[in-house]
């Protein structure tokens, strides 16, 4: 037996000693598939594999970071030469090679949430229809070039389909921009369309996770990649869990039908989650009609596990119930602050917990995806996240095209999309750049009609540029993101993980782009962590609670046109749920309330019973049913006061 194989038995050898046939690990949560992801990879080095010709695809950042520090932490000389990254990162490498700019184009400059913001105004200005229109056509064209629908012949299908498209790729190439969606269909396209540089087989060895959370194109990607070598793919359809990022969980069921030859080998026991909740877990998914028919089953070792189920009178009694929950369990040294999680569908319900918690003296932050950058940018004075931002993007590079149209925007109700309109048409028709052209009206060289609030924008911008020029380190952190102001926490937290106090604007920049922008839950805190269940992926926790367990937000489903379309959105939903009750250690909660104020009712989605008053009284979610025998009996939140808050 080799080195790297103590402690391996049954499946888990099996994918670290397996030969070059494609494999297909089936894992259910807390089934050990990272521990024998990296075991494979450690065979490989011992069998002498060109280690440059290894890549190793994950779904997150994180998980690439930790992949890579495990590997080097094998001793072996040559590990670093090992690729280790989501997709979309080796996408983005690709495409930033001047080679690859010059024969496609386009620049992989991605186009942030809020930043989209101004190219839907331009859009709009040039009569290719409302916001609303334009977001629509947009998200059509994301879901085309995620499932390569866009590789059909006479697409787009309509005529105006393909003015928006002309519009919409003008619009990036003049900004040098591409939208997130693009990446990985470019890349492909890239790697497709020119087989002679060799990029297609490039790799022998291609090992991918989270593989039912790839999009098609992302699944293509790779196989394209492995064309000349082994590919393995580990994952679990039964956590496919992104259906709005088009998702593919047909790519890992489906796998063998595409690969001939392919192995599989099945990972079943979790060795995280009490039996309990495995059982429940199981008993849940079953109902999940066509998945992979697969047993799940816990470890002998796996404690019994703590199932409650409670229903509090009002969404306000649930945040602060929840919150002296935790903080009784912390003062008893039963759980850690950083072993918790608290799962919301909804911000608002997060928000509240997070604030009850905070009112009891517990740590806890909120990590939702609009909160770091939200803000409205037709109004200056509620939008300084964004400002912020686009201000650090213009300091490390003045010439980026998107940021200098958002700051030239920011505190119009129209964000200046005429008058920078006519900015671009003189830029097009002379073959210069947007700076190029406002240097030139600022100095008074050029006269264009209507476009002065630019200029005066232009001008404000080379004053904040040269006040914040030359700074360093802590000085440049504060002049930018002030200590004082609380939207700023994220983002100097980011930047407190720079060495030293040397560091520059060319430093700062990617990562706060990185690690705000593109954030990513952390795993080793020691603080309360509040989030959706989409966030929770990849985590655990001793203690678990998944907060508005009514329905109408799980499951949450909405617009839906068929009854095949809802059948397949119920089960997505139920793959969530069922992601996020196998987080847990040891303690699952599960929170539902009697009603719901009336202004929260639509916002929230909630399916509502009879008026009371003010409210509206809701039902527990259908889920509880579905445990089975394994059905947690749910309790009042006098009964639950009483038997574990009051001593």
């Amino acid at each position: 037996m080799s080195k790297w194989d103590a402690g391996l038995s049954g499946p888990a050898l099996r994918i670290a000693s397996s030969d070059n046939s494609p494999i297909r690990v089936l894992a259910g949560p807390g089934t050990g598939k990272s521990f024998a992801l990296k075991r494979r990879v450690a065979r490989l080095m011992e069998s002498g594999a060109s280690l440059d010709r290894v890549l190793v695809c994950t779904f997150t950042r994180t998980a690439a970071d930790d992949l890579r520090k495990e590997i080097l932490q094998l001793g072996e000389a040559d590990a670093a030469e090992i690729r280790a990254c989501t997709i979309h990162s080796y996408c983005f490498e690709l495409l930033s090679k001047a080679e690859a700019i010059e024969l496609t184009g386009r620049k992989p400059r991605p186009l942030l949430e809020f930043e989209t913001r101004f190219l839907l105004e331009d859009l709009k200005q040039i009569g290719l229809g409302s916001i609303d229109d334009c977001t629509k056509t947009i998200e059509a064209f994301l879901a085309s070039w995620a499932r390569l629908q866009h590789e059909e012949p006479g697409w787009p299908k309509t005529h105006a389909d393909k003015l928006f498209n002309d519009a919409l790729l003008n619009w990036l190439k003049f900004h040098e921009s591409m939208l997130i969606g693009e990446v990985v269909p470019e890349g492909l396209k890239y790697i497709q369309n020119n087989p002679a540089l060799g990029l297609d087989g490039n790799f022998d060895h291609v090992l991918v996770d989270e593989y039912q959370d790839l999009n098609k194109a992302e699944q293509v990607l790779v196989a394209t990649l492995a064309k000349k070598g082994n590919l393995i793919v580990i994952g679990d359809e039964d956590q496919s869990i992104y259906g709005f990022k088009y998702a593919n969980p047909e790519g890992i069921s489906q796998f063998d039908q595409e690969h001939e030859g392919t192995e599989d080998i099945e990972l079943v026991e979790c060795r995280r989650c009490p039996k309990k909740v495995v059982l429940m877990a199981k008993e849940l998914i079953s109902n999940n009609i066509g998945r992979y028919p697969r047993d799940f089953q816990p470890s002998e070792k796996n404690p019994e596990g703590e199932i409650i189920a409670v229903q509090w009178d009002s969404l306000q009694d649930e945040a602060i119930g929840i919150a002296q929950f935790i903080k009784k369990r912390v003062a008893s040294g039963q759980v850690e602050p950083g072993k918790v999680l608290v799962l919301a569908h909804r911000r608002q319900l997060g928000y509240a917990i997070r604030d009850a918690l905070k009112q009891v003296d517990i740590a806890a932050h909120s990590f939702f995806n609009e909160e770091v950058l939200d803000g409205n940018p037709k109004k200056l004075g509620v939008c300084p996240a964004p400002l912020g931002y686009t201000l650090l993007s213009l300091l490390a590079n003045p010439d980026d095209r998107v940021a200098l149209r958002c700051w030239c925007g920011f505190g119009s109700d129209s964000l200046r999309s005429g008058a920078w309109q006519r900015l671009r048409e003189h830029c097009e028709q002379e073959g210069c750049s947007p700076r190029e052209a406002l240097e030139q009206l600022a100095s008074g060289e050029l006269k264009l009609k209507n476009v002065g609030d630019l200029v005066e924008r232009y001008k404000l911008l080379k004053e904040r540029l040269a006040e914040l020029n030359g700074l360093k380190g802590a000085a440049l952190v504060d002049a930018l993101f002030p200590e004082s102001e609380s939207w700023c926490i994220p983002i100097r937290a980011a930047a407190a993980s720079l060495d030293g106090d040397d560091f520059d604007v060319a430093a700062l920049h990617p990562v706060v782009r990185n690690n705000v922008v593109q954030f990513e839950t952390p795993a080793d805190v020691d603080y309360v962590r509040v989030m959706s269940l989409h966030k929770s992926k990849g985590l655990t926790a001793d203690l678990v609670i998944i907060a508005g367990f009514i329905e109408g937000l799980i499951p949450s489903i909405k617009e839906v046109t068929t009854g095949a379309e809802e059948q397949r959105k119920l089960q997505e939903q139920r793959r969530l749920f069922y992601v996020g009750i196998t987080r847990t250690r040891q303690t699952l909660v599960l929170s539902s309330v009697t009603k719901v104020p009336d202004h929260q009712v639509r916002p929230m989605g909630v399916r509502t019973g009879r008026r009371l008053g003010r409210d509206f009284a809701t039902v527990t979610s259908r889920f509880l049913n579905e445990f089975g025998p394994h059905k947690p009996t749910p309790i009042s939140w006098i009964e639950f006061k009483m038997k574990y808050l009051v001593d």
